[in-house]
């Protein structure tokens, strides 16, 4: 029981490096606590791969066990192929809003971001022929969940220095080995021979190829994927409005005795460390509720350098999920500087327009140079 609860935690830890729900996971650890965001992947998991190994331990009980298993070993292969398969922006971050609480709403992400998955369909195989279905489930679900857990890392930590094609590639090789293993074990011996082995082995090289051809080019061109660039556009931005942060300030002595989070200064300090080290932002919220206007006890020029560096990050998708935070910083950014915030940005045109009515000036100099 315990060689298929790690069979399929491994399967699914090495699948989902560097798929589309790490950058899910990631998107939304910068709105909600990372905790509610972890048990949100595991709701979710639990039940997408619950569902596909019920259907799994089902159907071996009408269809031969040798069949499934040669079914399992083809499905395997596909599953490496799969892999190997370059993902396209397109699949990027969740962007749809949902009135739901954060467990909810990442559970139903993750439900239905993995129905018909690779994931899901490798669970329904590792199914088919387990002794104890259960630990099955267990090993895919804790896969989800430390492979979430890592994008958040990675994401947060990292940055740009993410091996991606190499974990690819590794993915790949792992699927191609059980695959190829269970249909030795399982074809009759007469279709195990060396011009059927040479047949399958060009087929499988050819179609690999063809598969990892666009990401190579990608990397010929030294072009990054929608995961790399949103990790590292996300960690440059925190360290950069961290170092200017600090600087804004101009000290307990410009303007008495320092209030902490009940300062606007003070406030964004905490949602920046919010977004480095995923801290709780209901906590932040509460304080946040007591921030007061600045009496310009601050570094106006810093203002403006960490408003534009916010507004760079945000401009070409301003309703991104994954900008919660930012948007939180950005709005108490507004507020230093003008006494005002505009609360929400639904549309790039008129967020310029807005802040150029509030101060033409400013909008000049912090929008200078932004394309959208």
């Amino acid at each position: 029981m315990i060689q298929e609860l790690l069979q399929a935690f491994m399967l699914i830890f090495i699948a989902e490096m560097g798929d589309k729900t790490q950058i899910l996971a990631m998107a939304f650890a910068t709105r909600f606590p990372v905790k509610k965001v972890l048990l949100g992947i595991f709701l979710g998991s639990l039940l997408n791969h619950g569902l596909a190994v019920i259907f799994g331990s089902y159907i071996s009980n009408f269809i031969p066990i040798n069949t499934i298993q040669i079914v399992a070993g083809f499905a395997f292969v596909l599953f490496s192929l799969w892999t190997l398969k370059s993902d396209d922006d397109g699949d990027e971050e969740e962007k749809q809003k949902s009135n739901f609480g954060p467990v909810v709403t990442v559970a139903l992400a993750f439900f239905i971001g993995e129905l018909g998955d690779k994931t899901q369909l490798t669970a329904i195989t590792l199914a088919t022929d387990a002794a104890y279905p259960v630990f099955i489930l267990m090993g895919t679900v804790l896969g989800m969940i430390f492979t979430g857990g890592i994008g958040i890392i990675i994401g947060k930590k990292l940055g740009g220095k993410i091996p991606e094609f190499t974990i690819k590639i590794i993915a790949a090789s792992v699927f191609m080995f059980f695959g190829v293993a269970k249909l030795f074990q399982t074809l009759p011996s007469e279709y195990i021979n060396l011009l059927s082995v040479s047949i399958f082995t060009v087929i499988i090289a050819i179609i690999a190829f063809i598969l990892l051809r666009p990401t190579m080019i990608r990397r010929r061109q030294g072009r990054e994927t929608s995961f790399v660039r949103s990790s590292r556009e996300l960690y440059n931005y925190y360290h950069q409005v961290k170092k200017n942060i600090e600087k804004i300030c101009l000290g307990a002595g410009s303007c008495g005795e320092c209030q902490g989070n009940n300062c606007l200064v003070g406030y964004t300090k905490t949602l920046i460390k919010n977004g480095l080290n995923e801290e709780e932002p209901t906590r932040i919220e509460v304080a946040a509720s007591n921030t007061e206007t600045l009496d310009k006890h601050y570094d106006e020029a810093k203002v403006l350098e960490s408003l534009r560096l916010t507004l760079e990050l945000i401009s070409k998708d301003p309703t991104n999920i994954q900008y919660k935070n930012i948007h939180a910083i950005r709005r108490n950014l507004e507020m230093i500087l003008f006494g005002r915030s505009i609360e929400k940005i639904s549309n790039w045109d008129e967020y310029k327009k807005l802040i150029t009515e509030i101060d033409k000036t400013v909008a000049i100099s912090v929008l200078k140079d932004i394309d959208n």
